[in-house]
Formats: structure tokens, sequence, C-alpha cells
């Protein structure tokens, strides 16, 4: 009697019917919300998947629209005839496509009507511009429908109507830069009272890493930028896209300000040659009786030959023990290495020699992004510390 085996021809029977129902499977309605989550392309036979691109961005956390002066429409909407004086301050029109937009309707889901934290950015060299530096929370959405769509609010799946016009709310629920940050003493002086009290020079680190850290500096605050070269630094790193195009550069500052809720651009110096500038530049921008300047290099410990005990060769300082100029507010200028550290035979000595105080976050030798948040958290804290 001939032998039959069934566990073969049952596999390939199994695989001969998956593939005959696969086609009905995917060409099947039901089932494209599964296949939109999958990575097909456009040349796919399954171009049916529909993909949407932003407008050039990644997924950015904006906790509050900015916008540069530039964008403000020129003409604002008049008051109503009513007698009461309802017509904003300003209005900002973006397009469909912009990333704000999106955000708007995709991420916030605002209506017509519904209100937004906005402000326009402030650069250093907008200091006669009345519009530069607005912060409000009372910004009013209204939806501009394009094309087919009639509605004024978002679609079904979320996607914008059309433009979106953001009108900025008069005084006082709009704050001017001058009224927020100025006050008179008693001599008749200007003190701006929020300005940023911390400073960074910072040796310049990878392209891929200064894009990272970039964001994360104006989260912080800071009021100086400096990027400079040293002995360790590529010199090819200037040569960066980021350098080549000064807007991609504030855009990644614009980034970090939007998700912190400020408005203010730090000023950004950059310098490829360190020495010129410690010898003509840093006195005039940092001078040493009013700002304390302080060098982060990794400490350094020796191992005894006999007995192995590891011994400390300098004690350096913590953030939490510099010593500040007496008789002004608090301001420090933090100077970060790069990634293999200030040369310690000729960089060191010329800090030293300008009045730098060197402090340490211990031995560990850190990435560039991870020292200079944690440098920047310190400095805020000391300079917000009260002297006494």
């Amino acid at each position: 009697m001939p032998m039959i085996s069934f566990g073969r021809p049952t596999h390939l029977s199994f695989w001969l019917c998956a593939m005959l129902m696969l086609p009905s499977f995917i060409i099947s309605k039901q089932y494209t919300a599964i296949l939109g989550h999958l990575p097909f392309k456009r040349n796919c036979p399954l171009a049916f998947v529909n993909h949407r691109h932003f407008h050039k961005t990644g997924s950015l956390h904006l906790n509050r629209i900015l916008f540069d002066t530039s964008e403000i429409d020129e003409e604002v909407p008049s008051a109503n005839g009513d007698g009461s004086n309802n017509a904003p301050l300003a209005t900002v029109t973006l397009s469909k496509d912009d990333y704000r937009t999106m955000h708007v309707a995709k991420i916030l889901g605002l209506q017509n009507g519904d209100s937004l934290r906005a402000g326009s950015v402030r650069s250093p060299e907008q200091e006669d511009n009345q519009l530069a530096g607005l912060i409000t929370d009372d910004a009013i959405v209204t939806w501009l429908p394009e094309g087919k769509i009639k509605k004024a609010q978002p679609t079904k799946n979320g996607d914008p109507p059309g433009s979106l016009q953001i009108s900025i709310p008069q005084p006082p629920n709009t704050s001017l830069w001058n009224e927020r940050n100025s006050t008179i003493i008693e001599d008749g002086a200007v003190d701006l009272s929020d300005t940023a009290s911390v400073s960074l020079l910072l040796a310049l680190p990878r392209p891929l890493q200064l894009g990272r850290i970039l964001p994360m500096v104006s989260q912080l605050g800071i009021d100086q930028l400096v990027l400079t070269n040293a002995k360790k630094v590529p010199k090819d790193y200037f040569g960066s896209h980021i350098f080549r195009k000064p807007e991609v550069l504030r855009g990644l500052l614009v980034e970090g300000l939007a998700q912190s809720g400020d408005v203010r651009l730090p000023n950004v110096t950059v310098t490829k040659r360190l020495k010129i500038f410690m010898e003509d530049e840093l006195d005039a921008m940092f001078p040493r009786g009013e700002v304390a300047r302080v060098i982060a290099h990794p400490q350094r410990k020796n191992v005894a030959e006999n007995d192995g005990v590891e011994d400390e060769v300098n004690t350096v300082k913590r953030m939490s023990d510099i010593d500040f100029p007496s008789g002004v507010p608090r301001r420090i200028l933090v100077a970060v290495g790069p990634e293999g550290g200030w040369d310690e035979s000729y960089e060191l000595d010329m800090f030293t020699n300008k009045g730098f105080q060197q402090i340490t976050l211990g031995t560990r030798v850190l990435r560039s992004d991870v020292a200079v948040v944690s440098l920047l958290a310190l400095a805020h804290e000391v300079c917000a510390t009260d002297p006494s």
C-alpha cells in the first residue's frame, strides 16, 4: 500500500491559498487604514496609500506661535462700525502649507475665534522696531478657506481649510517689548530688567550636534552666543550649511524660542580665530568688572604608581563656588570646549590669563550637547541666587 504524507502538501496548500487571497485583502477598503501605517513609496504598486508632506519641517513643539516682523500684514482690518475700537494691533497671514498653520489645525485643533499664544521674534538689531518682541496669550484665529473648501474650519482629517490669519489684540492684552522690559530708575537711566544674564562661548561642535544644541540654547535663554574655533575643532566645520545659510541658524534658534515661549533671539558672533577674539573683542563684549568668566574643563586625576590611590591634580571649582563682580547684577560667560576638551597647555592658560575661573562637572568627558545644557542650567541657577 503506498504511503501518503500529509505534512508537506498541507503546508503548500496553506501558502498557495494565502497568496491567492492576498490581492483581495490588499484591495479591500476596510484594510486601507492598516496599510496607511506602512512605509510604501509613491512608485510602489500600492500607490493609493495617501502620504502628506508638511512644509519642509519635522514635528515641532510650539508652545507659542512665533512670526517675524516681516510677516506682519501691511493692511490691518479696521474697527467695527459700532463705535468700539476692536481693530487688532497687527495681523499675520500664514499660508496653508506653513508648519505653523499645520500645527494650529492638526495639533491644537483650533476653530474660528479661538485664542492662542503668539509673539513676534525680536533680534538684537531690532531695537527701534515697535512690533518686535510682542507677546500675547489672546491672539485670535481666523481661517480663510481656499479652493473647493467652503467651511472656515479644519477638515475632518485635521487639514487646514486654507490660510491662517492670526490677529494680535491691542494692549493690555498684548505686551509690548519696551513696556515689558524697560523701567526708569531714580537717575533717569533705563533698566532692562528682563535681559538674559547668561552668555555662552562655544567651541564649534560637529554640525549635526550644533543643529541639536542651538534650539536647546535658545530654550534655556542666553544673551550672547559666541561660536569659535579651537585647536581640536576641524576647520571644515565652519563650511556647514548652518553658516552658509543664515536663515537655517536663525530657524533653529526660533525653534527653541517657540518651545520655551520666549521671543528674544540671542546675539550670535562667529569667529574663526579664538586668540584674536580673546585679545580684541572679549573685554568689550564681556567687561571683567561686570561679567563673571568661567571655563568648563573635565577634572583630571592621577593614579599613584605604588598604591594605586587616585589623587586630584588640580583643585577646581564648581559652578556654585565662582566669584562674581560686586556691586552689579550677576552676569556670567560660560566657555565650553570641544568634546576633546580645551588644549591644556595653551588654551587653558590663555583663558586663565583673561580672568576665567576654571570649573568642572566632574571627571566624566561629556558630549558637547550634554555639557552645554548642564552648564547653562547651573549658570542660570547661580545668577538667580540671592548674593546675601
